[in-house]
């Protein structure tokens, strides 16, 4: 009988992660990782290719998985970084790199929106969130 597995996976900002837990255990058998390249600039640019994020997808959970054999995967989770953003054309094709959380390029243009809104205060009442860069 093969052995149960649950597969959880990290998209992070550096790299994608893989980890295989024994079901009964919680026991980690393994670990896949895949690192990110990020493009970055002095104007505060960075950016991925979100292809690049499948790759190092495949790439973590085969590694992870080669590592222990036939197993039966019985549930996985997925995690990711937050705050990009991923721009599609209607072919749902990317137009560009994502831009990440940590992207400080439009710095200048969310400190213009909130001095034109009324400041943090009046920003906060009409939308529940300040403009944050990134």
């Amino acid at each position: 009988m093969t052995r149960r597995v649950f597969i959880g996976i990290d998209c992070g900002t550096q790299s994608t992660k893989a980890l295989v837990l024994e079901a009964e255990t919680g026991a980690v058998l393994s670990v896949g990782r895949s690192p990110h390249t990020i493009i970055e600039a002095t104007d505060g640019t960075r950016e991925q290719e979100p292809a690049w994020w499948i790759k190092a997808l495949l790439e973590s959970v085969r590694g992870a998985l080669d590592a222990v054999g036939a197993v039966d995967v019985a549930g996985m989770a997925v995690s990711g970084q937050q705050h990009g953003l991923v721009v599609l054309d209607s072919a749902h094709q990317p137009l560009r790199p994502a831009k990440l959380w940590n992207d400080t390029t439009t710095v200048p243009d969310c400190e213009a929106l909130t001095e034109r809104l009324g400041g943090e205060a009046a920003v906060l009442s009409l939308t529940g969130n300040l403009l944050l860069p990134g």
